[in-house]
């Protein structure tokens, strides 16, 4: 996926992957799936576009994760994935919300030694 800004600050995504349509081009419903896709893939510049929209932001999905567990989860703890934690704290994610089986993204952040996430998350009051 190709993402550029354009001059009135919105992104502009160059179709012709999956993810692009997956990503940018479902019903405004759809918007916490939305997110949690491009957080667990580390797509920062989308999560900066989503969070521009009504979206609720500690949904939890079928499988008892918000957005925040989903980019700890399935991301590697690096500097896109780190920044997408920083986004969804930053616009209110609750970082003490545990996923179906009780585990904090706290919890899952440690047992991946993803240190930044840590800090992060520490830094919002995690426990």
């Amino acid at each position: 996926m190709q993402i550029a800004e354009e001059q009135d600050g919105h992104l502009d995504v160059m179709l012709g992957s999956e993810d692009a349509t997956d990503l940018l081009a479902e019903e405004l419903g759809q918007e916490v799936e939305r997110i949690a896709r491009a957080a667990d893939r580390g797509h920062v510049d989308v999560i900066r576009e989503l969070l521009q929209t009504p979206i609720a932001i500690d949904h939890v999905n079928r499988l008892g994760w918000t957005a925040l567990l989903e980019v700890i989860i399935l991301g590697d703890g690096g500097r896109r994935h780190a920044e997408c934690v920083r986004l969804l704290l930053a616009a209110g994610a609750n970082p003490n919300l545990a996923n179906g089986q009780g585990v904090t993204p706290l919890a899952h952040a440690r047992r991946r030694g993803q240190d930044e996430v840590i800090r992060l998350l520490e830094a919002a009051g995690a426990r």
